[in-house]
């Protein structure tokens, strides 16, 4: 072998594409047998956890060590659930409820069956500080807006996630929080002095360092403070100089989703993949949108090429290729210790438990009681969801009011249903004569359309019980009930506390 001869054997190492289907191509397992290091699973590639189980063995036949990563965050945003929604509350609702000890459970629940299912590496916690309501990207899936709150949660999760040797990632460093600008389509600006990111967004990142958290997840996000010109996932002087040297982090760096705008547009894929290895990136996370073996391949090629002409030292290359055979190692390790058994587990509950303790209900004076008398009309107002949230994954509290309470009807709107009415209060009103009338909004305060309908709604019928599945900014409403989230389980628990199960006491408007 050559000098340079293992190098397209190391560029491939460092990459963690995506792929097409539920169970693994052809060119999939030709690339790991030739060096590939990791995979990236989507919803796509997942139907139930037995198939995910026998995919990710025919991924080890060829690669004992491969990292097999996911985009789990137990939330609003699911992969392993996305065609049921998911069993457990998500950030926001474990933040509301503020026990660090029910977070790391819920969090090694996770990664009792993320390890049985094969996976080595979820891309969570989410340990951005949501201190800006209108971000239209984090929302609910930070643990709140108070750092030291964030940080607590982000330890335990990463805690919990461990114990079954699934790496946790702590995203989107340096911080995602204080933004109205999402990263999937430009490059938000983080416009904070290096004091104040000290004392808010690195908050949470230093206490998942110190709780040992394997992987670090880089934000496309551009934070004049440390560098004014290049976003953080390409920037040396913020994941060398702050995040290595300053933080003390030694575990794995890996990129948000490489072909996102925020680093795509300006650099193209296999300029932003070179860059951000030299920057201090030791894997690229690709494939959401470009899942293909020709991706992967130019991608390959692109990182040769930059070794070959200096662009990109290969002494970085070997240290980024170090760090994920290391985490593949340790994966399998922990694994094994663990005693961890390939296969579905058994239903848990702990999830649910979660939801119904995060529910927070205001009753105004003259509010309905609850649960309420009759069957209920349920309209569900429908926003565009950001990219993160897969628009295959099911909300609401509609389905699950209906099995609690036969008879139960529901409509969903979106801001076209109601753009062309001269009344869209009287749509919504339609069908709830004479019945319990329970509209469900996801972050009312940030939707124009959805707060003036409410207005005209509520003035008809100021009965009506508002369920808020996002930040609950505002309070409206005869009963007002907050579920921090839009899963599975917050829907139930919602539906539970309506139709008469789960009680807590009301709050005083």
């Amino acid at each position: 072998m050559t000098k340079h001869g293992d190098l397209p054997e190391l560029a491939s190492t460092v990459l963690q594409p995506g792929f097409v289907g539920t169970t693994a191509p052809d060119w999939i397992l030709r690339r790991l047998a030739e060096g590939l290091g990791g995979v990236a699973l989507f919803a796509r590639n997942v139907e139930t956890p037995a198939q995910v189980a026998a995919l990710t063995a025919q991924l080890r036949a060829e690669r004992p060590d491969v990292i097999v990563a996911i985009d789990e965050e137990a939330g609003d945003v699911t992969r392993f659930e996305s065609r049921l929604g998911s069993s457990r509350p998500g950030n926001l609702a474990l933040g509301a409820i503020d026990d660090p000890l029910l977070t790391e459970a819920v969090a090694r629940d996770l990664g009792c069956e993320l390890a049985a299912a094969g996976i080595t590496l979820d891309y969570a916690p989410d340990a951005d500080v949501n201190n800006n309501p209108d971000n239209p990207v984090i929302g609910v899936r930070a643990f709140g807006a108070e750092p030291l709150l964030v940080a607590r949660h982000t330890a335990a999760f990463v805690r919990g996630l461990q114990t079954f040797g699934v790496a946790a990632c702590a995203k989107h460093f340096p911080g995602h929080g204080d933004t109205a600008v999402d990263s999937h389509h430009d490059v938000p600006l983080i416009d904070r002095t290096a004091d104040e990111l000290a004392a808010n967004e690195l908050v949470p990142f230093r206490s998942a360092i110190a709780a040992g958290a394997k992987v670090v997840m880089t934000g496309h996000l551009l934070v004049p403070a440390y560098d004014d010109e290049l976003p953080a996932t390409l920037s040396r002087r913020i994941l060398t100089g702050l995040l290595r040297e300053e933080l003390g982090f030694d575990g794995l760096i890996v990129t948000d989703g490489i072909e996102m705008q925020g680093v795509r547009r300006r650099y193209g894929l296999a300029g932003a993949t070179v860059r951000a290895l030299a920057a201090g990136v030791d894997a690229i996370c690709v494939g959401g949108d470009h899942a293909d073996e020709e991706t992967a391949l130019r991608l390959r090629d692109a990182i040769v090429a930059a070794v070959l002409s200096g662009e990109l030292p290969e002494a970085r290359l070997r240290d980024a290729v170090a760090r994920v055979r290391a985490l593949g190692a340790w994966t399998t390790r922990t694994q094994k210790e663990a005693g961890v058994i390939r296969g579905p587990q058994p239903a848990s509950e702990i999830g649910f438990t979660a939801a119904r303790r995060a529910v927070r209900v205001t009753r105004a004076e003259n509010g309905p009681e609850l649960p309420i008398a009759g069957v209920p009309h349920v309209v569900e107002f429908a926003p565009p969801r950001n990219i993160a949230i897969g628009e295959e994954t099911p909300w609401g509290i509609g389905a699950p009011l209906a099995s609690l309470l036969p008879g139960t009807t529901a409509i969903r709107l979106t801001a076209d249903d109601l753009s062309n009415l001269a009344d869209p209060a009287s749509l919504v009103l339609a069908g709830a004569a004479g019945r319990p009338l329970v509209l469900v909004v996801r972050d009312v305060h940030r939707h124009r359309w959805i707060a003036d309908t409410l207005a005209g709604v509520l003035e008809a019928r100021p009965d009506a019980i508002v369920v808020e599945m996002g930040i609950p900014e505002k309070i409206l409403g005869g009963v007002h009930i907050a579920t921090f989230g839009a899963t599975r389980a917050c829907g139930q628990a919602a539906a539970e506390l309506i139709a008469g199960a789960n009680i807590p006491q009301p709050v005083p408007a």
